[in-house]
């Protein structure tokens, strides 16, 4: 294994070892504080992050707004007030040493506005900003406000053409380092395009070169890093990217094995459970109410949607070609048209107590228990507006409110879910983000006999190359 020798990232030479950034509430200030304090690169989430009372416990986010407006000024209040604790938390921890960084999506509601807070309140205290979930063009423009470096994820180098032309070319100089996302093995929301299969996974390499020929010949940033994301479970692995003349400058990120530390703020139930997967555990879904596909453990949360879609018939309001068959539904049975088979498929479901037809904005019903539906409708009243536009509620952080769309109930609350997840022990039946090589913790004579490691400990495992 070569040496891993230092890189310049944010303003000072530190191992080229980043954490990922995992929200809700998954990097927080304790494991990004010990992470930079180990002479890397933390990163907490900025992603409705926790702040804390008097006695340092948690603050509950509760809503009491009557509507979605009031509820999304909220939801604002409490992810700048917890970044800004979460920041000042890992400032503390680090004594001075590494780069603390905040992770944040762009299509998250109100993600400049969060950013603008969390810089402002903790100045001086973050050194880099990572932003991916979407094209952010904007990020170079509200860093640069604070002299702060950034750091865009992508999965293409087209898609960082894109960013550069637009914005990115103004700010140059504070372009930290791109972040390269495998779309088909990162946990959480993955950048896949319309024009990529998601059966068929790409290796990184040649994407990887032809980012760094974009970078290098149309950029003039031969030396800004490239950071690997997705898929990086050691560095024995990856040993032909260091020091490579093609790739330049790389650094690597973790975002899996980050999960299972001493200082992960994760359950030692989720914990537990991370040490049991087996490969083809994690999903890769577009169940997401972002519309991007994303990664998660396929346990009874996505089991469940997936039973959603299976439970899915297409229908008419009028008789047309073979949808002519009627079909009842809802509290005071308005007929729909079905196909003959459907209204078999459809019958069955109903008495195996799959009763409630709910509409989709695609013309299909889905079929889901009472309590199911009632859980559905409960989460879309009590949206709060935590994405930019939700396919799940159909808000949309714009004049109207809305994306003009139908709520889809295929879909679910994510704040909720992810909510629920990291601050509880309840993981089977909650959204479980994790790439896809979250399988080898099982193996890894590294967590042999239940071992759970520092993140200091984690940090100079890496740096042998396992």
């Amino acid at each position: 294994m070569k040496a891993l020798k230092p890189l310049l990232i944010s303003g000072r030479e530190v191992l080229p070892l980043i954490e990922g950034g995992k929200g809700i509430s998954v990097s927080n200030g304790q494991s990004s504080g010990a992470w930079a304090l180990a002479g890397g690169v933390g990163t907490f989430s900025g992603v409705n992050a926790d702040s804390y009372d008097e006695n340092g416990k948690p603050i509950p986010q509760l809503y009491h707004g009557k509507t979605r407006r009031e509820r999304h000024e909220e939801l604002l209040n409490y992810a700048i007030k917890g970044g800004i604790a979460q920041a000042r938390i890992a400032h503390d921890c680090m004594g001075g040493n590494g780069r603390l960084h905040i992770n944040v999506l762009w299509e998250m509601g109100g993600a400049e506005r969060v950013l603008h807070g969390v810089l402002e309140g903790a100045k001086g205290l973050i050194h880099g900003v990572t932003c991916g979930a979407g094209m952010p063009y904007r990020i170079a423009e509200i860093c640069a406000q604070y002299n702060v470096h950034y750091y865009p994820i992508v999965s293409s180098a087209r898609a960082f053409r894109a960013l550069w032309k637009r914005a990115y070319h103004k700010f140059s100089h504070l372009l930290g380092g791109v972040v390269y996302e495998d779309p088909w093995l990162a946990g959480g929301h993955n950048g896949l395009s319309n024009v990529e299969d998601p059966t068929k996974p790409q290796p990184p390499y040649e994407r990887v070169r032809e980012l760094r020929q974009t970078m290098r010949d149309e950029c003039g940033l031969a030396e800004t890093p490239i950071i690997m994301a997705g898929g990086v479970w050691c560095l024995r692995e990856w040993e032909d990217w260091l020091e490579n003349p093609e790739l330049g400058p790389i650094a690597f990120q973790f975002g899996t094995r980050p999960l299972l530390t001493q200082e992960s703020p994760i359950s030692d139930a989720w914990k537990k459970r991370l040490v049991t997967l087996k490969k083809g555990d994690v999903f890769l879904n577009r169940f997401s109410p972002t519309g991007f596909y994303s990664s998660a453990v396929n346990n009874d949360f996505i089991q469940e949607l997936r039973q959603r879609s299976e439970h899915q018939i297409a229908y008419s309001q009028h008789k047309v070609g073979e949808h002519d068959w009627p079909l009842a539904i809802g509290a005071r049975g308005r007929e729909v048209f079905v196909t003959a088979a459907d209204k078999l498929r459809a019958e069955e479901w109903i008495r195996a107590g799959f009763s409630e037809a709910l509409r989709t904005p695609e013309s299909t019903l889905i079929f889901v228990t009472r309590e199911k539906a009632d859980e559905i409708l409960k989460d879309q009243i009590d949206c709060m507006g935590c994405l930019s536009a939700c396919n799940f509620s159909n808000w949309a952080q714009n004049e109207a409110g809305t994306t003009g769309h139908k709520a889809d109930p295929r879909s679910f609350c994510i704040q909720k879910t992810l909510q629920e997840i990291s601050h509880s022990d309840k993981f089977e039946d909650q959204l479980m983000f994790a790439g896809h090589n979250a399988y080898r913790f099982r193996d890894d004579p590294f967590y042999a006999n239940g071992f759970v490691p520092t993140v200091k400990q984690l940090v100079e495992r890496l740096v042998t190359g396992d």
